[in-house]
C-alpha cells in the first residue's frame, strides 16, 4: 500500500470516526478533517466517500435541524444558521417546505411567546427598554413589522417622558 493509499484510508476512517459522534453537513466534515490535519484533496475524498453510502447528507442534516428548532426561532434565524454551516439556500428552502408540510409553523405564535418572557400584556416600556426587547427580537430573525404588530396586539407600547 502506497503511502497515498495509506492516507487516504487514514481519512476516510476519520469522516467515519467524526459522523458516530453527530451528524454533519458535509462542509462542516470537510472543515474537520482539514483541521485533523489533511490536505484539501484528502478531505474531499473522505468527504465523497460517506457521501456515497449516505452517511452525510446535507438535506437530512437541514429537515433535522429545523424539526428540532422550528418552534424556537423564525425561518429567517433558521436560514442563517443553516447557511452558515455550508448548506444552500436550494436546500434549506427544500427542507423548510418540506417541514412546513407536517407541521405548519406559527411565527406569531413563536414572537409572542418570545415576548411574553420579556413582558407582560399592557406593559408601558420606557425608551430603552422598548429598544431591548426589539433588538432581542430582530436578531431571533423576526421581521420588524411582525414586531410591532404582534406588540400591539398584546397592548405592550413605549411610554413617553412628558
Amino acid at each position: 500500500m502506497t503511502d497515498m493509499e495509506q492516507q487516504q484510508k487514514e481519512a476516510r476512517k476519520k469522516a467515519l470516526k467524526l459522523l458516530e459522534h453527530m451528524d454533519r453537513t458535509e462542509k462542516g466534515l470537510y472543515d474537520r478533517l482539514l483541521r485533523a490535519g489533511f490536505s484539501e484533496e484528502l478531505s474531499a475524498d473522505a468527504v465523497a466517500y460517506v457521501k456515497d453510502y449516505g452517511y452525510v447528507d446535507d438535506k437530512r442534516y437541514a429537515m433535522n435541524y429545523l424539526m428540532y428548532r422550528i418552534h424556537e426561532k423564525s425561518r429567517q434565524k433558521l436560514f442563517q444558521e443553516l447557511q452558515q454551516k455550508g448548506i444552500s439556500r436550494q436546500i434549506i428552502q427544500t427542507a423548510w417546505e418540506e417541514m412546513a408540510e407536517l407541521e405548519e409553523p406559527d411565527e406569531r405564535k413563536l414572537l409572542r411567546q418570545m415576548i411574553e418572557k420579556k413582558c407582560q400584556s399592557g406593559s408601558r416600556l420606557d425608551e430603552k427598554e422598548m429598544r431591548r426587547l426589539f433588538g432581542y427580537l430582530a436578531r431571533r430573525g423576526f421581521r420588524s413589522g411582525d414586531i410591532f404588530s404582534v406588540l400591539e396586539e398584546m397592548d405592550i407600547s413605549q411610554q413617553f417622558p412628558e
